[in-house]
C-alpha cells in the first residue's frame, strides 16, 4: 500500500496509527460520477415508483432498505472500494427521489398522469409541496452538521476515517440527496423553467463555485458541500429531461429505457475507478537481494 492511500490519526492514548482511507478524492472524475449516480437514482427511483406503480410509499420503503444494506457493506469495508462507495451514492439518490415525493406529492392530478388516482399500496404522499419539504429537510441537514462540528471531527471526506464520521458523512449524504430531488423537481415542475431550464440554472450556480475555489477567503470545504447538494439537482432535472413527454418538455426516453443507459455508464465508471484504485494501492515489488559472491 502506497503512503497516499494510507492517513494518519491518533488514538486515545496519544501513539500514532495507520488507518486506511475509506472515502474517494475529490477530482473531476468523481463529480462525474456524481452526476450520472444521482440521474440514475431519478431516473430509477421513478421507474419503480411511478412507470412500474409501486407508489411512493411501497417503493421508498424497498429502496431504503436497499440504503441501509449497502451503507453496511460500505461501514463493514476497511478500505476504499469504488464499487461499495458509488452503490451506495445511489442508494441514497434513488431512496432521496421518493423519499421526496412522498414529503412533497399526493394522489392529485398535478402528480398523477395518464388518469390515474393512485399509486401503489399506502399513502400516497404527505403533499406538503416543494418549499414546505425543503425548508424541514435544510432544517434537519443543518442539525447533522451542527452535530459534525461538535463532535469535531473533519469535514474534508479524504480524511473522514472513523466510524462515527462515517456515519454522519452518510446521514448528510441521504438528506442532502433527497433535499436536491425536491429543488430539482421544483425546478423542473413549479418555477415555469421547465427541464432543461432547470439543469442550465444549476450548471451556471456549479460554475460559479468553481470560480470561487480561486477564492482564498471562501473554504473550499463549504464550496464542496453546497456542490454536493446541488449537483442532485442536475441529476432530478436532468432525469425528467430524458424521461418525460415532450409535450411536458421533455426527451421521451421512458424511465426503463434511460436507467438502463445511465447503469451501463456509472458501472462502466465504477470498473475504471476500480483498476485505477488497484494499481495504486498495488504494493510495490521487493528489491531482489543480490547474494555476494563465493
Amino acid at each position: 500500500m502506497q503512503k497516499s492511500d494510507m492517513l494518519t490519526d491518533l488514538d486515545v492514548a496519544g501513539t500514532t496509527k495507520s488507518v486506511m482511507k475509506k472515502l474517494p478524492e475529490v477530482t473531476l472524475a468523481f463529480w462525474i460520477m456524481k452526476i450520472a449516480a444521482t440521474t440514475l437514482g431519478e431516473t430509477a427511483g421513478d421507474l419503480f415508483s411511478q412507470t412500474l406503480k409501486l407508489g411512493y410509499f411501497l417503493t421508498t420503503v424497498a429502496l431504503f432498505l436497499v440504503f441501509v444494506v449497502t451503507l453496511v457493506v460500505q461501514l463493514r469495508s476497511d478500505h476504499y472500494n469504488p464499487f461499495f462507495y458509488w452503490t451506495v451514492i445511489l442508494s441514497t439518490s434513488m431512496a432521496g427521489t421518493t423519499m421526496s415525493d412522498f414529503m412533497n406529492r399526493d394522489a392529485s392530478a398535478k402528480y398523477l398522469s395518464n388518469g390515474a388516482t393512485s399509486l401503489g399500496w399506502g399513502p400516497q404522499g404527505l403533499g406538503l409541496g416543494y418549499p414546505t419539504g425543503a425548508a424541514i429537510l435544510v432544517s434537519i441537514l443543518l442539525v447533522i452538521f451542527a452535530v459534525w462540528k461538535a463532535a469535531g471531527m473533519t469535514f474534508v471526506i479524504q480524511d473522514i476515517v472513523s466510524f462515527r464520521g462515517e456515519a454522519l458523512f452518510w446521514s448528510a449524504i441521504l438528506v442532502s440527496n433527497t433535499l436536491g430531488t425536491s429543488m430539482g423537481d421544483f425546478l423542473s415542475d413549479s418555477s415555469g423553467l421547465g427541464y432543461a431550464g432547470g439543469a442550465l440554472l444549476v450548471t451556471g450556480a456549479l460554475a460559479v463555485l468553481v470560480a470561487l475555489m480561486k477564492v482564498p477567503a471562501v473554504p473550499n470545504v463549504l464550496l464542496f458541500w453546497i456542490a454536493f447538494v446541488l449537483t442532485r439537482p442536475l441529476g432530478a432535472t436532468a432525469g425528467d429531461f430524458l424521461t418525460k413527454p415532450v409535450a411536458k418538455g421533455g426527451l421521451d426516453l421512458g424511465t426503463a429505457g434511460s436507467s438502463a443507459v445511465l447503469l451501463a455508464v456509472l458501472f462502466g465508471l465504477m470498473a475504471h475507478a476500480q483498476v485505477r484504485e488497484r494499481r495504486t494501492a498495488a504494493p510495490a515489488e521487493p528489491e531482489a537481494v543480490t547474494q555476494p559472491a563465493d
